[in-house]
């Protein structure tokens, strides 16, 4: 594997999380820990992507968002990374197809807070997430009633698991809305009361 890219091996069922990490927090590392008991993941590969297309507001720089994510999650079967700044890639569904391509025989399962599911449908090739791999929608405070009624969640309505059966394990489109114990951080939040600068 090239220089900068997470080992994995065949057979392995590995989690990814997108986003900003505008900055990381306990709510990511909590939804982490959570998405790896109940999926049996292998790994989490944090995604931490150069930008937002959906987002006027830049984000901080790369490189304090890295050390951030860092400091918060600490766990041995999740890595740090910016691999869309090696893949070269902006858009979700580019990324992910890349990943398939380079590690043949493992599974990869999207994690996204129930927040990203509401507006999943102003993603650039939203339906193409949806049928490339499995999704696991992870319980947000105060949005999992507008997820659940979200234009995604009605178009893909059929491929939604039942509570207890197994997510990865299937071939997509194939998703699952995970209830979670909540946790209230919020990046937003955080900005708002002048905890992080860019």
């Amino acid at each position: 594997m090239r220089a900068g890219f997470p080992h994995a091996e065949k057979g392995q069922v590995i989690g990814l999380l997108g986003g900003s990490f505008d900055p990381a927090h306990d709510g990511h590392a909590h939804i982490t820990r959570e998405a790896i008991k109940r999926l049996h993941l292998d790994q989490v590969w944090w995604l931490v992507t150069p930008g937002n297309p959906l987002k006027a507001r830049q984000p901080a720089p790369m490189a304090q968002r890295m050390a951030r994510a860092r400091a918060v999650m600490q766990h041995p079967r999740v890595r740090i990374t910016d691999l869309e700044v090696h893949l070269g890639t902006r858009y979700t569904y580019a990324t992910i197809r890349r990943l398939q391509a380079m590690y043949p025989g493992v599974t990869f399962v999207w994690l996204m807070g129930a927040d990203n599911l509401a507006q999943l449908h102003r993603w650039d090739r939203w339906q193409d997430i949806l049928r490339a791999l499995p999704v696991a929608v992870l319980a947000r405070p105060g949005k999992g009633l507008r997820a659940r009624l979200s234009h995604a969640a009605q178009v893909f309505g059929q491929a939604r698991l039942k509570r207890g059966e197994a997510l990865e394990f299937r071939a997509p489109p194939v998703w699952a809305f995970l209830n979670l114990p909540m946790h209230k951080a919020s990046s937003s939040d955080i900005r708002a009361r002048g905890e992080w600068r860019s």
